[in-house]
């Protein structure tokens, strides 16, 4: 971190107020509490800015901070924290549901929990919840029979789910229904509530709060939900092809020493996880591990929440008031917390985390086999044995054909580490979601190198997705 005092420019400096605390987790980067003001040198990207707490300078997140002074509505991208309109918007074209239509390991596994549980679905009530295209509750009405499938979508693809529906002869079994599961109104509660509401790294763009409150009003007692638990794995890994195509091209291209350039490339590539990253099992320094498992009958909103005991509103309206509660109190954030002791198994360098999720489908059969999707990096369909985070081991059927859309994430660290056989990387992942953002979170990554050969390493980063 820089500690000289920023040199004058032509633009004078704007001074905002932070939000919510940032831990910086490398030198360019600069700490700060909430309510701290600082003084914003340069916009350098839409992400990150150039700012000056106390003399010390470095970056900071564009989205923890607020302008001093704003009043309510100076500042129109803040009028809806949830950014229905871009979220709902991006839903209602084609591109994001042909990419998933055309994931055969995720559409594949919906459908086999159809079908495996296809005598304990007839004559039941069905809630697909941000339905899509409508593919699964169509799959319920051909294959299982149930009484009433109410299809739900927010976004205005549900205009066009009503006909196909209706051209796949689903219609006196599924009902389309537009609008958001806060404001659902249904005639009777469900037995099934079914969505494929997962987001990278399990959590990104909190889906999964629709589908709690849904659970909490409309599905009856000894109902099921689908998926029914769900974990965040991660693995310490090899990068070698990202890090050489992103940081070692600039030491000589062409013959020319383009080092001056890495810390800035440092800054663009690593401080953000890289999303569809596809590792080979061979990067693996060991065996995975799950560090989050969410048990979807017992999850609360609150759980994924900021809570000090104050109020908080989540409609645009009331943004400015939630705002102000912010800057003025400080608050602690509720935060998702995971543990991990990793034993590395063969020498390698350790570039940073891969992480990816599976979700299993409890079985209403008796005795009937679990399913799982499972979006890491193994590629070969099998049967096995699992352990659920919050029961007993299960027989399962695990589905794993090809690369899912969502494929894995990965968290680079600054710079590379040799590790040897025998070493233990252990630590912690927090997920900390974004407090004005609300489809946002930071993944905060804290591990500790112990190593036979050398002194033990520490080092710590946060990924803000995407603010």
């Amino acid at each position: 971190m820089q500690t000289e005092k920023v040199e004058e420019e032509d633009d004078a400096p704007e001074e905002y107020v932070a939000l919510c605390d940032f831990t910086a987790s490398g030198s360019e980067q600069l700490s700060f509490i909430t309510g701290d003001k600082l003084l914003v040198h340069n916009k350098s990207s839409a992400d990150w800015w150039w700012a000056e707490l106390q003399g010390v300078i470095g970056y900071v997140p564009a989205s923890y901070l607020r302008l001093d002074g704003a009043e309510e509505g100076d500042d129109a991208s803040l009028e809806d924290p949830w950014q229905d309109d871009e979220y709902f918007g991006s839903y209602g074209t084609l591109r994001l549901h042909l990419e998933m239509l055309s994931d055969r390991s995720r559409t594949e596994t919906y459908r086999q929990v159809i079908v495996s549980n296809s005598a304990s679905l007839r004559d039941k009530v069905v809630m697909d919840l941000g339905c899509g295209t409508g593919i699964i509750s169509m799959f319920c009405a051909q294959l299982a029979k149930p009484s009433m499938v109410y299809a739900v979508e927010a976004s205005s693809m549900a205009e066009h789910t009503r006909q196909l529906v209706k051209q796949n002869g689903c219609e006196e079994v599924v009902t389309v229904l537009q609008g958001r599961a806060e404001e659902l109104e249904l005639p009777e509660q469900v037995d099934i509530l079914v969505s494929e509401w997962m987001g990278n790294c399990l959590l990104f763009e909190f889906m999964v709060e629709s589908v709690l409150l849904a659970r909490d009003r409309w599905l009856r007692d000894g109902g099921v939900m689908w998926p029914s638990s769900a974990a965040l794995a991660l693995v310490p890994c090899q990068a070698d092809s990202y890090y050489t195509e992103t940081m070692a091209f600039w030491e000589r291209p062409y013959g020319l020493d383009f080092t001056p350039l890495q810390p800035l490339a440092q800054q663009e590539f690593f401080t953000k996880p890289k999303f569809s990253h596809l590792i080979d099992p061979e990067d693996c320094l060991c065996a995975p591990c799950d560090v989050i498992c969410l048990n979807m009958y017992t999850v609360q909103v609150r759980d994924l929440e900021v809570s000090n005991g104050l109020l908080y509103y989540k409609r645009p309206q009331f943004l400015s008031v939630y705002l102000l509660i912010l800057m003025e109190h400080s608050f602690i954030s509720q935060e998702m917390t995971g543990e991990f002791q990793f034993c590395v198994e063969k020498p390698g360098i350790f570039h940073g985390f891969t992480a990816w999720f599976t979700v299993q489908f409890e079985s209403l059969e008796m005795g009937g086999a679990t399913v799982e999707l499972n979006t890491g990096p193994n590629s070969d369909l099998h049967v096995g044995l699992i352990s659920f985070c919050w029961t007993t081991v299960k027989s399962t059927i695990v589905s794993t054909i090809i690369p899912t859309h969502w494929k894995q994430t990965l968290f680079m660290l600054d710079r590379p580490i040799q590790v040897y056989a025998g070493d233990s990387i252990h630590g912690n992942i927090v997920l900390r979601r974004n407090p004005v953002w609300r489809r946002h979170m930071t993944v905060a990554l804290h591990w500790t190198i112990n190593s036979n050969t050398d002194d033990s390493q520490a080092g710590t980063k946060s990924f803000p997705m995407w603010r």
